[in-house]
């Protein structure tokens, strides 16, 4: 595919954004030219968007797929596009119900999940690995490691250089920082300053970017989104996406709604009283459900109060 290619007047070059600084893009250009471009500040691009440049038009293409995160009033912002994979960061210390919010959130986006278990240095990350293990291998992939160590840290490089872009999640304290730190080794070198360029708004320092990995791969790092987690689901998306529910692929249930409690003709207790779903998987979800449903309930009072 070239560089350029006819776009109204002139040529239009073909790239990648790899950095957004609020006010303007750094866009990567399949010659290998990086170049900043101004935008407006609610423009809606994002990283990981291609896009064609004419001169200081800038033009996005289609996306395959959006990651994004809900606020607390319900409102959705994009954080990173044409993702393939999304890491759940765990530690000692996650709360009960982070992954397997995080793994439907994934899916649903159209996403393969997995699963980065943290400071496998400490005593306590061995017994949360045996609980992991196994209830998720088979599932999904697993990598036990120490981002600040550096042991169990080449299987997931390997696995990321598989042309992988990613991006991960998790809650506060699991190391999301530390294990950039150790994939990305030039994030700690100082990103492009926007007092370069006299623009309005150069004062913006939250900074998002997608680094290539030394051995192949792509991470975007979002500073805003990395103590965010992606937990925000709905009923109907936990229902399709459970972990553990993946033998429902050959089954469908009488009803599209259905919400795998009570309903008659459900596949999913088809599933557990024939042993293809486990006993305590069904009841993780049962327990999840009740969560998500309050949540939405929820949401629901405070909009009619507006």
């Amino acid at each position: 595919m070239g560089n350029k290619h006819q776009h109204g007047k002139g040529l239009a070059e073909q790239g990648l954004i790899v950095s957004h600084f609020g006010v303007a893009v750094e866009v990567l250009f399949e010659t290998g030219e990086r170049r900043m471009v101004k935008v407006k500040r609610n423009s809606g691009h994002v990283v990981g968007d291609g896009v064609t440049v004419l001169g200081e038009v800038l033009h996005r293409l289609p996306r395959r797929t959006e990651l994004s995160r809900r606020d607390a009033r319900g409102g959705i912002h994009l954080v990173a596009a044409n993702l393939d994979v999304l890491g759940v960061v765990l530690a000692p210390g996650t709360p009960s119900g982070f992954l397997d919010r995080a793994i439907v959130a994934a899916r649903t986006a159209g996403l393969a999940p997995f699963v980065v278990l943290n400071k496998c240095d400490l005593p306590e990350a061995l017994e949360l690995g045996r609980v992991i293990g196994s209830v998720y291998d088979g599932i999904l992939p697993l990598f036990p490691l120490s981002a600040v160590t550096g042991a169990g840290i080449e299987p997931l490089r390997d696995f990321l250089s598989q042309g992988h872009r990613g991006a991960f999640v998790g809650t506060t304290g699991v190391g999301k920082s530390s294990l950039m730190n150790a994939l990305c080794p030039e994030l700690n070198l100082k990103v492009g300053a926007l007092s370069d360029y006299n623009w309005t708004g150069r004062h913006t320092t939250t900074v998002s970017s997608l680094h290539a990995l030394p051995g192949g791969g792509e991470l975007v790092d979002t500073p805003g989104f990395r103590d965010f987690g992606l937990v925000d689901i709905t009923v109907q998306e936990l229902a399709a996406w459970f972990p553990g529910f993946e033998s429902l692929q050959d089954h469908r249930c009488r009803f599209n709604d259905c919400r795998h409690r009570q309903e008659p003709g459900c596949a999913v207790r088809d599933e557990v009283t024939s042993g293809g779903i486990s006993e305590e998987r069904y009841q993780t979800y049962l327990v999840l459900l009740g969560e998500v449903e309050a949540l939405e309930e929820e949401a629901l009072r405070r909009n009619w109060k507006k």
